[in-house]
């Protein structure tokens, strides 16, 4: 369940820089990129759920990359270039990163390319003690 907005998380000057201002951390540098942990990814600032760690997969890119999202989660937005898919957390708008189709990484070719500065991650025994009706 996520946080109600006057319980969100305070962000530091880089995750708000990520999260609020749309940045990007740099490349092969954020906390789970390498994660490999069972558990759930859940919004940095809101704690909304968004990427069960089985949806999580290596490409290659250097940003934690995750090939399916929690239904309602994540929200689709096109950029103001018009060539990219901005994903945002679908409770509080926090820029997360970008989708990319086609690239075939896995069965489902799709790849969100995912800031760890914009995710939490909680492991599987802390998930399911939490949401034993939702259990990862």
């Amino acid at each position: 369940m996520p946080l109600p907005k006057s319980d969100w998380n305070s962000l530091t000057v880089e995750e708000e820089y990520v999260i609020v201002h749309k940045g990007t951390e740099r490349p092969f540098t954020g906390e789970y990129n390498k994660e490999k942990a069972s558990g759930m990814f859940v919004c940095r600032r809101c704690e909304n759920s968004l990427y069960p760690s089985d949806s999580k997969f290596d490409s290659g890119c250097g940003w934690p990359s995750f090939d399916d999202e929690i239904d309602g989660a994540v929200r689709h937005e096109t950029d103001a270039d018009g060539r990219r898919t901005e994903i945002l957390c679908a409770n509080c708008d926090g820029h997360l990163g970008h989708v990319f189709k086609g690239e075939r990484f896995t069965a489902k070719n799709t790849r969100h390319c995912v800031n760890s500065l914009s995710i939490k991650f909680i492991n599987a025994e802390k998930w399911n003690a939490a949401h034993p009706d939702t259990p990862v």
